[in-house]
């Protein structure tokens, strides 16, 4: 489980998080959303430990991450995978290479014939053909298949929670639908427990279990689709205007 309790951040004179409230419950999926600059990735940082609060905390499997040492961290991030807005993949490896990275296992890693099995495995999950794709590199491939190998790299180490930072940015809606039905793949075949970065509406309502909005370094409102669509909140309301034209976006 995680859980965020008053939650602050600011950057300079910028607050970015004003005490954030935020939780995810085993096994579900939760949609962050917010307009661009809202501090949606920087708390989604915070998870993983990347960045650390000011002030609150932030809990992971009953763990504070912002007091965890150096090899306790290290450990909660073994079951964590992060799926980088940009793919963030290295170009000087082929996709083989770059799914290996995120093999968190020493001894896995270093073991070729668990490498082969393992990258074949994940390629398949996130729909590649494993034996042409793994020898290929970055720069051969399109927008939405870098956007696949980054998740493939993110499940390898066979993490128990996946962090997605704006899995369908950039993408065409084909490729985005084909991300969002992905997303909701892999938390049905390996149980994960997901929390999703997104702007894209329509995306979030179609894959998570339930929403959060982010505005002014608030979560203004945590609730399943139908509690967004119900709400009179004037800044869901107005968020979601945003996006869409009609309520037939529901079905």
């Amino acid at each position: 489980m995680i859980q965020l309790r008053g939650v602050k951040k600011r950057f300079g004179s910028q607050i970015v998080l004003d005490g954030v409230d935020f939780d995810v419950a085993e096994g579900e999926t939760v949609a962050l959303m917010g307009p661009s600059g809202t501090g949606k990735s920087v708390l989604l940082k915070h998870i993983i430990g990347l960045i650390k609060p000011d002030a609150g905390t932030v809990i992971v499997d009953d763990k504070d991450v912002s007091h965890l040492k150096r090899r306790e961290l290290a450990e909660l991030r073994a079951h964590i995978g992060y799926v980088f807005q940009n793919g963030a993949l290295f170009d000087s490896m082929d996709v083989s290479e770059n799914i290996r990275l995120g093999i968190s296992n020493e001894d896995q890693y270093n073991d070729m014939d668990y490498v082969r099995e393992r990258v074949k495995q994940c390629l398949n999950l996130v729909n590649l053909q494993a034996d042409v794709v793994a020898i290929k590199y970055p720069a051969e491939l399109s927008g939405g298949m870098r956007k696949r190998v980054g998740i493939a790299r993110a499940i390898a180490g066979q993490p128990k929670y996946l962090l997605y930072d704006e899995p369908t940015s950039g993408l065409d809606p084909v490729n985005a639908d084909i991300i969002d039905s992905l997303v909701q793949r892999l938390a049905a075949e390996i149980g994960v427990t997901s929390v999703m970065v997104t702007h894209d509406v329509r995306g979030a309502f179609r894959v998570a279990h339930r929403l959060a909005l982010l505005t002014a370094g608030r979560i203004v409102m945590q609730g399943t689709p139908q509690d967004f669509l119900a709400s009179q909140h004037p800044q869901v309301k107005e968020f979601l205007e945003r996006d869409f034209d009609n309520p037939s976006f529901a079905a």
